[in-house]
């Protein structure tokens, strides 16, 4: 794996070391991730990119400590495994890919289920809850649909009450896997803001993207393959910029257009006949 100099003198918010997890049981059980060691920037935004099976979601899945396995996560200091789990979903909110939800409840209850870290056992919500969520429903432009349930909702507009759920939370760091997922590009360009307004009031945001020109917008980026870091820089760099178009096999070509990086598909690379 490469990095760049800087990155090794930033404060850490996540450091994980030698990480294997399997995947499936019995003889069909497949090792994903294999040795996998990164840390991530305290206060930054972390993108991680790669082909279709590279280990992605898995290691944020490790590293939201929701899937088994061995080596060690380091949050915020304190190893991952020892925090109580109360404390853990204060300081660490996960969006996770196609996650379920009543579809009787409404957008303002599964938003404040991100508050139930913050409450005493059975305790009722208190104002600071209120205006957690109600600013977590704004930022997603969701404040309209507090009274409707969640099941008369579409595929794009679920997903953005999902992430109010995890904004409501208020964590100094933010997981997500696929978030963009049933976003138009006008939602994406407002998730896209979120995360910003997040990284520069000084969260720790750490998603998996497949929209790559999405992934550039970050400070960092992570590069998989085959469950292994092939490496890890800053998106401004040009040796970031070449491990992406190889981890893609030079199917991809990325430009800068008006001052931002834009990932383009390169068709002729191969030639294929039907």
């Amino acid at each position: 794996m490469t990095a760049t100099n800087s990155f090794a003198t930033k404060n850490i918010a996540i450091q994980a070391d030698s990480i294997r997890a399997s995947l499936g049981s019995g003889p069909s059980k497949t090792l994903v991730l294999h040795n996998v060691s990164l840390d991530i920037a305290q206060g930054q935004w972390t993108s991680v990119v790669g082909p279709n099976g590279a280990g992605k979601s898995t290691l944020l899945r490790c590293l939201a400590g929701v899937t088994a396995y061995s080596g060690t996560v380091t949050l915020l200091g304190q190893p991952l495994h020892k925090l109580p789990h109360r404390e853990r979903a204060r300081q660490l909110a996960w969006l996770g890919q196609n996650e379920a939800s009543a579809d009787d409840l409404t957008v303002w209850d599964v938003a404040m289920l991100g508050r139930l870290p913050h409450q005493a056992w059975l305790a009722p919500s208190s104002p600071q809850d209120h205006a957690a969520v109600e600013s977590a429903l704004r930022a997603t432009q969701a404040w309209e649909w507090r009274c409707r349930t969640l099941g008369q909702l579409s595929g794009g507009e679920r997903q953005r009450v999902l992430l109010a759920r995890a904004l409501a939370v208020q964590a100094q760091v933010l997981l997500m896997d696929e978030p963009l997922a049933n976003l138009d590009p006008p939602h994406q360009a407002d998730w896209l803001a979120v995360v910003q307004a997040l990284v520069a009031k000084g969260t720790t945001v750490v998603s998996v993207l497949h929209e790559i020109s999405m992934a550039l917008q970050a400070d960092q980026v992570v590069v998989m393959a085959h469950g292994c870091i092939t490496h890890q820089g800053s998106t401004r760099d040009t040796a970031s910029h070449a491990a992406l178009v190889k981890v893609f096999d030079k199917r991809i070509a990325i430009h800068s257009i008006e001052g931002q990086w834009v990932v383009l598909p390169r068709t002729d690379h191969h030639v294929y006949s039907y």
